[in-house]
């Protein structure tokens, strides 16, 4: 649960809360002058949800700042997650070069490699010319488009969920198991995992990443880590971070992080719900400053509806991977009907208002996003269909209480495929105001990919030899 509260945040600049500078580094590695650093990551999200990195010794961060580093346009913008190959009709190949741009703001020092920095990338056809398939890119033109048409910011929090794995040997082969098999929320689950906990948050506190809590999820070795509210793209650059925290702790404790969707049949799934408000001079305007009939203001209603209207063609950017429909399901707490709710966790969009006096809500929850999504282009699709529900005042429907597929309402599911989405994305032309043609039809050429590599061959779950996938976020085996 996030609380959104309507303090002041700076709005000026995206990613301006990452990292550290020359000042802050030497006040927490006072005995380690930068010059000790070898190396620089350079780091960027494929349309995948794939974190690649191109590394440069630190003499040549300059020059790299300058010119950049070329890299053919397929290695960026159509691979799926399980081929090196470009998505077929992606329109993209290993012919040319596009340019990655370290993007300064974003550069921290690594807390487990302390002699490493790292950042994240513009992708530009050449130095001041931005590609159009840059999913920072496409973010900057809608967060642009929402500030200067509405005088509006997106604010946003991020929860992340995962799984903790040990390996253990079966039969004289390798198999990856959860760390704990108790319940949600569980104080044993907690104190298995103590000591990975403290060193994730030690990192993240390093980089000027907050945390607000953490816990036991509802899976068996299922950990959720909630992030503090900030700018979306400070939000997003915070994300990204963490993940590669996550990750890099787990490694050094000898166990596998894994974000997937969907990791055990009879497991929950893992999301990345994103918790949205509007800002205007720093202050916090979804929330009703009058009477209100859901506790938000006009404005944030319409924003709120307007995503809830192109809920459909947004899970093309937000849920892009087979197994985020094996998330999404009845009863699983997971968005599996157009809908919204007040604090019904049913829903894939709704509100609660904690800390907030007189029924107001200060945000909304978004729960069909998961870590197969490049968040840029997952929060561009988001403010897109917000700021189209501004330009147009649209109202919310009345909120589903309870249960949404038994309380009586005859609701409209979202998709249950990637196939489902990608229709609705053909059906619905909002989004091609801030993304190129060019850019979606790779999308759904990765989209196409990412199923056939999924299904074929088909599954016979009866078969234990075929009851494996490759999680699309690492290179390993799990059950499924």
């Amino acid at each position: 649960m996030k609380i959104f509260l309507s303090e002041k945040t700076k709005m000026d600049r995206s990613d301006s809360t990452i990292g550290s500078s020359s000042d802050e580094y030497h006040s927490i590695y006072p005995d380690e002058p930068l010059k000790v650093v070898p190396f620089v990551r350079i780091l960027w999200i494929d349309n995948s949800g794939i974190h690649r990195r191109r590394v440069i010794p630190k003499e040549r961060l300059a020059f790299v700042k300058e010119h950049g580093i070329g890299l053919s346009p397929a290695c960026l913008a159509a691979l799926s997650s399980v081929s090196n190959a470009p998505a077929e009709d992606s329109g993209l190949n290993y012919t040319g070069m596009i340019r990655i741009i370290p993007h300064l703001s974003t550069r921290c020092r690594i807390p487990w490699e302390k002699k490493q920095e790292m950042c994240l990338a513009d992708m530009v056809t050449k130095p001041g010319n931005p590609w159009e398939y840059c999913p920072r890119e496409v973010f900057r033109k809608v967060s642009k488009l929402l500030k200067d048409e509405f005088d509006l910011v997106v604010n946003a929090g991020f929860e992340i969920e995962f799984y903790l794995l040990k390996s253990v040997m079966r039969n004289g082969k390798e198999d990856w198991v959860p760390i704990d098999k108790t319940s949600y929320c569980s104080t044993s689950t907690f104190d298995v995992a103590s000591s990975i906990l403290e060193d994730i948050n030690t990192h993240l506190q390093t980089m000027n990443i907050s945390v607000e809590q953490l816990h036991a999820e509802t899976g068996k070795g299922q950990f959720e880590i909630v992030l503090g509210y900030a700018e979306a793209g400070t939000a997003i650059a915070s994300l990204i971070y963490a993940r590669e925290v996550i990750r890099s702790v787990a490694r050094q404790h000898g166990l596998l992080a894994t974000f997937v969707p969907k990791f055990a049949e009879d497991e929950d799934g893992s999301g990345s719900h994103v918790h949205i408000s509007l800002s205007r001079n720093g202050d916090n305007v979804f929330i009703a400053s009058g009477e209100s009939k859901y506790g938000m203001s006009k404005i944030g209603e319409a924003f709120m509806a307007g995503v809830l209207n192109h809920l459909p063609a947004i899970l093309a950017f937000t849920a892009t991977h087979p197994l985020s429909y094996e998330r999404m399901l009845p009863k699983t707490r997971n968005a599996a009907y157009l809908c919204w709710g007040k604090e019904n966790t049913e829903a894939p969009l709704r509100t609660s208002p904690p800390g907030i006096a007189d029924d107001l809500v200060s945000h909304f929850e978004i729960k069909a996003f998961d870590a197969c999504a490049n968040p840029y282009l997952g929060l561009a699709s988001i403010t897109m269909a917000g700021i189209d529900g501004l330009r147009k005042d649209l109202r919310l429907p009345e909120p589903v209480e309870g249960d949404s597929d038994v309380s009586g309402e005859k609701l409209r599911s979202v998709p249950d495929s990637i196939s489902e989405s990608l229709i609705a994305l053909a059906e619905d032309t909002l989004f091609t105001e801030v993304m190129s043609e060019n850019l979606l039809t790779a999308i759904k050429a990765i989209r196409k990919m990412e199923v056939k590599n999924y299904c074929e061959p088909e599954r016979d779950y009866s078969q234990p030899e075929m009851d494996v996938y490759k999680d699309p976020l690492q290179d390993s085996i799990f059950k499924f």
